[in-house]
């Protein structure tokens, strides 16, 4: 497998690889503070007693593997505490953590999250749009699961690409429920009997949130429990390095000959990463006005053209009696204690109300030809 991007500390690592062999021990060969990002699926701890069946007595493929099974909680809970304190140590100071589970875990597994000094960022919910049916009718159809997203350290930064989830979402604010089906058709690998290879394969679409929203390209993901791959296969194809851990010899082979199969990616940086506006050039709108893309006198208004203020020749705007910067006039406009103004307020440009921002955004793009 190709090695996409390193640096000093990354030539320490099994880049692109998979590891088998128990997690934790693996874990611990890991040097300190050297992976960008971590994403887990571990055990579930389902706890199931019977064998599941529809209605006409049929077997339905539940996860039964030796893999999911504990012999307590106090068990569970050990091996939970365990492997996330191994997670945060060779964690980066900047980095964070993605671990996946369902009502029989999640909560176990937040709680402990939070005594080894985790800091939680985000729940976002799984909404499988084509869950398994309750085939007993005794309780609700389970289409959720839950993903906890985590920070190593209180208060350091981490990346967070808004402005590429929000072009994925159609140009609106990424929520935390994501509807998203679970993994079937040509998408599920099967093996040469015809049966899933693994029980609870992910979707890439959910990784490629999860990478895409969390790591840059050349960054280091690491997934301790493998199983099919998933996470390796996003990674190869978003540009992202990883380094996977499965104690599973058949899965290890799955996972291998999937992310094999995968083309290496030769293009560049510039169409893997969105520019986020907070890495741009500062500009005043004082320098727009003074370079004629506004002008004085000029009407802005607010989205709904309800509120309006008038431009000034020194770049401040005048609401009513009050007068200030796009930001402080905004803020008045609203009451409130704060507003982005490249946001909230519009210009009418060739018969149509536009942002300012985009008006910035034009400006910046003319300063570059």
């Amino acid at each position: 497998m190709s090695k996409i991007l390193r640096a000093p500390l990354v030539d320490l690592l099994p880049l692109n690889d998979i590891l088998q062999g128990d997690c934790i021990e693996q874990m611990r060969a890991l040097p300190d503070g050297s992976v960008d990002c971590i994403f887990a699926d571990p055990p579930y701890n389902l706890q199931l007693q019977n064998a599941l069946t529809r209605p006409d007595q049929s077997h339905v493929d539940a996860v039964d593997d030796d893999w999911d099974k504990f012999e307590s909680n106090a068990e569970y809970d050990a091996f939970t505490r365990a492997w996330l304190a191994e997670a945060r140590r060779i964690l980066k100071p900047t980095g964070t953590l993605w671990v996946i589970g369902s009502y029989h875990n999640i909560y176990r597994m937040g709680q402990v999250l939070s005594d080894l000094g985790y800091w939680l960022l985000n729940d976002v919910v799984w909404h499988k749009t084509n869950p398994m049916p309750n085939f007993r009718g005794t309780r609700f159809q389970n289409a959720t699961e839950t993903m906890l997203w985590a920070q190593r350290d209180k208060g350091a930064k981490y990346t967070f690409n808004y402005h590429a989830l929000k072009h994925l979402n159609d140009g609106t604010q990424m929520q935390n429920v994501w509807h998203i089906p679970l993994c079937t058709g040509a998408e599920r690998i099967k093996g040469e009997d015809g049966k899933k290879a693994h029980a609870t394969q992910k979707p890439e679409a959910l990784l490629y949130n999860v990478i895409a929203s969390s790591t840059n390209p050349g960054d280091v993901i690491l997934d301790p429990f493998f199983g099919s791959g998933t996470t390796g296969a996003v990674a190869k194809k978003l540009g992202r390095n990883f380094i996977g851990i499965e104690r599973d010899l058949d899965y290890v082979k799955v996972a291998r000959a999937r992310i094999d199969a995968i083309a290496p990616l030769l293009l560049g940086d510039d169409i893997l990463m969105t520019e986020s506006k907070r890495t741009q050039p500062k500009v005043k709108f004082g320098e727009l006005l003074a370079g004629g893309y506004f002008t004085v006198g000029e009407e802005l208004r607010d989205a709904k053209g309800k509120i309006s203020a008038v431009v000034l020749a020194d770049g401040r705007l005048q609401l009513g009696e009050q007068k200030g910067s796009i930001h402080q006039m905004g803020a008045a406009a609203q009451n409130a204690q704060a507003c982005n103004g490249w946001d909230y307020w519009y210009v009418q440009r060739d018969g149509a109300w536009i942002a300012i921002d985009d008006v910035r955004q034009n400006y910046l793009r003319d300063s570059k030809n």
